[in-house]
């Protein structure tokens, strides 16, 4: 709780008037009164709660006695309007309009909030109790599904073709995706002249091409035109086409983030601008770059009809993206899910499992790699600088001649008189 400590205020003065007028001895200082500036008070919560229990009980008699409603998403939905109203007229007849204003506000926020996370953990543990039956054996991770057949047990089979495939084909991906969208970015804010307007536009345009364009365009010009075979590498240029404009207009929104003092303080100390740009805005923009890498990630691991439509599907292992079919986890999970044995089902899900964990590596590993503030040092450059700054060592004693230099520059010095 936050409290402010004022000054209590005067009390009248009980003290007989003196002489001439004068006004009698001040009266002793009482105790300090504080001022609360925040937190939640008991009406606050009793409010509340009769507004979350007052709409439940409306609502459930409108659909239950009065109106012919039914269904659950319509009674959450009408149960949470109600509660806003409710909320409003309680919260207005003890406070002032603004400050209900501002409360309903902020339990709109704290309610969107919980319903996203409500979500997220309604979907996460949905996945955990469908896959956990397939994902709880080890043969999961180390086997693929080479000799498993459909009626096969769950000891039987895995998904280690699918892992290595999307590692591989994301890997692959990030390693074109990354220099060309950060390239990019850097021409259209750091460069710019008249093609950057075309660039930024065609940039746009692709971030909302759907996937599946991706995948006939890769099909099209590498696999058609081309010759080349399905593999895991036609896979991961789909992708690249998938990630390079997520990467492009999030790390344009960060470099013009870089404020333009320290590209002047480059240019003063005379550096060129590919120098400007190499030390000073990267470096000082690389938290924000980690992110958009990580966004482009996140938008290309999940997806299928590219791969679908490049890679192929094999149940066999295949290690090498640049050779014959290989699967990824989307696809694999594509697969398997909409079979119906129950035991490939669940293997599909301990697959959709698998992808969720490998997203979340990754986000904590882009995280760490790339979680430095703008213009903090690496225990590197830490240590070459405590390098730099040790002494060298005691400075040798002057000797004889040296002591000698100055008496012999002072005479030196002295002006000549004229005879």
């Amino acid at each position: 709780m936050t409290t402010l400590d004022l000054p209590p205020a005067p009390a009248p003065s009980t003290a007989a008037p003196g002489p001439a007028g004068t006004a009698g001895a001040p009266a002793a200082p009482g105790p300090e009164r504080r001022v609360r500036l925040g937190g939640v008070t008991r009406e606050d919560v009793l409010t509340l709660l009769g507004a979350v229990g007052g709409s439940l009980a409306l609502d459930w008699l409108l659909y239950e006695r009065v109106l012919p409603f039914s269904g659950a998403l319509g009674f959450l939905l009408c149960w949470y309007l109600l509660f806003l109203a409710g909320y409003f007229v309680l919260g207005r007849l003890q406070w002032e309009s603004q400050l209900v204003r501002e409360r309903l506000v902020a339990v709109v926020t704290w309610s969107s909030g919980l319903l996203v996370v409500g979500l997220i953990a309604d979907q996460v543990g949905y996945v955990l109790l469908k896959g956990l039956h397939a994902a709880r054996h080890l043969n999961f991770f180390t086997e693929s599904m080479e000799t498993t057949a459909a009626l096969s047990p769950i000891t039987s089979g895995g998904a280690l073709n699918a892992v290595v495939g999307s590692l591989e084909q994301l890997g692959l991906a990030t390693l074109f995706a990354v220099p060309l969208g950060i390239a990019a970015a850097v021409f259209m804010s750091e460069v710019g002249g008249r093609m950057a307007r075309p660039v930024r536009t065609l940039v746009e345009a692709m971030t909302a091409l759907p996937s599946i364009v991706a995948g006939l365009f890769i099909l099209g010009i590498v696999i058609v035109t081309m010759g080349a075979e399905k593999s895991g590498f036609a896979a991961s240029l789909a992708l690249t086409v998938m990630m390079m404009p997520i990467v492009t207009r999030a790390a344009e929104v960060v470099v013009r983030l870089v404020p333009g003092t320290l590209r002047e303080a480059s240019y003063a100390l005379g550096g060129s601008q590919w120098r400007t740009v190499w030390n000073v805005v990267l470096p000082t923009a690389r938290p924000g770059l980690v992110t958009a890498v990580v966004l482009g990630m996140a938008r290309g691991v999940g997806e299928t009809s590219p791969v679908l439509l490049t890679s192929g599907f094999t149940s066999q292992f295949n290690g090498n993206p640049f050779a014959e079919h290989q699967v990824s986890l989307p696809l694999y999970i594509w697969n398997y899910v909409k079979q119906p044995y129950p035991e490939m089902v669940s293997r599909a899900f301990a697959a959709a499992l698998t992808l969720m964990v490998v997203v979340l590596v990754l986000f904590v590993t882009a995280r760490v790699v790339g979680g430095r503030a703008p213009g903090q040092l690496t225990r590197r450059q830490r240590r070459r600088i405590d390098r730099a700054a040790r002494p060298a060592g005691p400075a040798p004693a002057a000797g004889p001649a040296e002591h000698a230099r100055p008496a012999t520059a002072a005479r030196s010095a002295r002006p000549v008189r004229e005879s």
